[in-house]
C-alpha cells in the first residue's frame, strides 16, 4: 500500500487523498473552469499518474472535464470516490466526467451504471491521449507500462518518477495485483533522461514510485536490482539533489540499496517499509514474505546504517481473525521498529481476494483498533520530532515559511524562504504533526 503536496488523511477510512486543480493541489474542492480538473485517490504511482492524465487530456484538447482517479484499496476509497463524482456533477453540470483509475479498471460496469458518469477508462487507456478523444475505452485493454512520463505540477519542486509497475505477489488481503497487473520495471536509460529532464525543469527533489519497487529490474535484461539502478540514476544524473524511495518491501531490500541507504548524501534518510502487521500469525495468512523478526531487524540495520533516518510504515487493523493479542503486537512494532510514520489502513475486505472468505472481524471493532493504531503513530511521530530539536537538517524550501526536511518531516521556519532552495536549518521546536525551524546562517 502505497502517500506530498498539500494533502490531506482521511481518519475514517485510513486513505490519503490528493487531488490537482490544474496542477495544483486540492482534496474534495472543486471550481467551476473551463479547464480540466483532476480529483486523485489512493497511492503516490496514482499521484504521478494523474499528472500523465492531465498532460494526455491537455494534448487530446479536453476542455471543461472532471476526471476522477479513483482507488481499490479499501471500500472507504470507492465511496469516497462516488462521492467525488456526483459532487463533480453536481457543482458541474456541462461537464464531461471522466472516472478511471484502479477500482474503475476492476468494476467498469459500477461505474458505467451512474448516470453521472460519461466515461470509464481502464488503466492502460487513461494514460493514453486518444483516450480523451474517443467516447469510450476498452476496460479489456492489457496494462503496460507506458513508455511516457509526465511533468511534475507546476509550481512545486518535487516530482514523482514512475519506475515499476505491477506486483507479482498475492497478498491475501490485496487486490491492486488484479488491476495493475505483473511486474514491470522501466528501463534505467529512460529513467535516466527523465530524471535529467524533471532536474532541468527546475525540481529539486525526485521520488522513485512504483506498486513494488524492491522487485524492480527482475523483467530486464540482466536484471538490475533497485540499489544498481539507484545507483546508476544518481550516476548519470550529478546534479540532481534529493532522491527519494517511496516504499520497500523489507523482504527484498537488496545489498546495494543497503550501501547506498548507508553511504549517498543525496539519498534521502527516510525509508517507508510496507510492514503491515506485527504479528507472525496474522503475516502468515496475509501471504507476506517477511515475519516480525525479520521486520525489526531490516529497522534496526536501516538506523545503525545511517543514524539520521527516520522510518514509516503500513499498518492494518482488524485483519480477519486477529485478536487482541495479535492487534497488541502490531501495535508494539511501532516501537519496536522505531516508527514515526505511521499509515493505518483499516481493513477492508475486496471482493474475490483469500482474505475476504476468511472470518470477518465487526466493523467496531476494525475501527476501534484503527483509532488505537493512529493514536499510537501520532504519539511515536510527536516523540521522533521531539527527539530532532537541536538538531540540524536539509529543508527544501516548498512555499515561504514551509518546507520538507531530508527526513521527510514537514517543517515551518523563519528565515530566508526562496521557494525551490535548499536550506540549512536548525530545529528549535515542534508541535507534535511537523518541525519549527530557524535558518543557519
Amino acid at each position: 500500500m502505497a502517500r506530498r503536496w498539500a494533502r490531506r488523511y482521511d481518519r475514517a477510512g485510513g486513505l490519503e487523498l490528493r487531488g490537482y486543480v490544474r496542477g495544483r493541489s486540492a482534496v474534495g474542492r472543486l471550481r467551476v473552469v473551463p479547464e480540466n480538473e483532476i480529483v486523485t485517490f489512493g497511492c503516490r504511482l496514482n499521484a504521478f499518474e494523474s499528472e500523465v492524465i492531465r498532460q494526455a487530456a491537455n494534448a487530446a484538447g479536453l476542455t471543461d472535464a472532471v476526471i476522477i482517479n479513483t482507488c481499490a484499496v479499501t471500500a472507504e476509497a470507492e465511496r469516497q470516490a462516488g462521492q467525488a463524482i456526483r459532487r463533480a456533477r453536481r457543482q458541474h453540470p456541462a461537464a464531461k466526467i471522466i472516472v478511471t483509475g484502479c477500482a474503475a479498471h476492476l468494476s467498469p460496469d459500477r461505474y458505467t451504471a451512474l448516470p453521472e458518469v460519461d466515461l470509464v477508462l481502464n488503466n492502460r487507456a487513461k494514460l493514453q491521449s486518444q483516450s480523451y478523444r474517443s467516447e469510450q475505452g476498452s476496460i479489456a485493454d492489457p496494462v503496460q507500462t507506458p513508455p511516457h512520463f509526465a511533468e511534475g505540477p507546476a509550481g512545486r519542486y518535487r516530482a514523482f518518477l514512475e519506475v515499476q509497475q505491477g506486483c507479482d505477489h498475492r497478498c491475501t488481503f490485496c487486490i491492486i495485483p488484479y488491476a495493475r497487473g505483473a511486474s514491470r520495471s522501466v528501463p534505467i536509460g529512460l529513467i535516466a533522461a527523465r530524471a535529467r529532464g524533471l532536474v532541468a525543469a527546475g525540481y529539486r527533489e525526485i521520488v522513485l514510485t512504483g506498486v513494488d519497487l524492491t522487485a524492480y529490474g527482475a523483467d530486464l535484461p540482466g536484471k538490475p536490482n533497485l540499489g544498481q539502478m539507484v545507483r546508476r540514476l544518481l550516476a548519470a544524473v550529478p546534479e540532481l539533489r534529493r532522491l527519494r524511495i517511496s516504499s520497500l518491501d523489507p523482504a527484498e531490500i537488496d545489498a546495494e540499496l543497503w550501501r547506498l541507504v548507508a553511504g549517498e548524501e543525496r539519498l534521502m534518510p527516510h525509508v517507508h517499509l510496507s510492514l503491515q502487521a506485527g504479528d507472525d500469525v496474522i503475516l502468515k495468512r496475509m501471504k507476506r514474505r517477511h515475519s516480525r523478526r525479520q521486520a525489526v531487524a531490516v529497522a534496526q540495520r536501516a538506523r545503525a546504517s545511517r543514524p539520521d533516518i527516520a522510518l514509516g510504515a503500513d499498518l492494518i487493523a482488524g485483519f480477519p481473525t486477529e485478536t487482541e493479542e495479535m492487534f497488541r503486537n502490531s501495535v508494539g512494532l511501532i516501537d519496536e521498529c522505531g516508527l514515526a510514520f505511521v499509515h493505518v489502513f483499516p481493513y477492508s475486505a475486496r471482493p474475490g481476494t483469500p482474505a475476504s472468505r476468511m472470518p470477518q472481524l465487526p466493523n467496531t471493532v476494525i475501527k476501534e483498533r484503527a483509532a488505537r493504531l493512529r493514536a499510537a503513530g501520532a504519539a511515536a511521530l510527536a516523540a521522533e520530532l521531539s527527539n530532532r530539536i537541536g538538531s540540524e537538517t536539509d529543508v527544501l524550501v516548498e512555499r515561504p515559511g514551509m518546507g520538507r526536511a531530508a527526513f521527510y518531516a514537514p517543517m515551518s521556519f523563519t528565515g530566508p524562504d526562496s521557494p525551490g532552495s535548499l536550506r540549512r536549518m536548525r530545529v528549535v521546536g515542534s508541535n507534535g504533526a511537523e518541525l519549527m525551524g530557524v535558518a543557519v546562517q
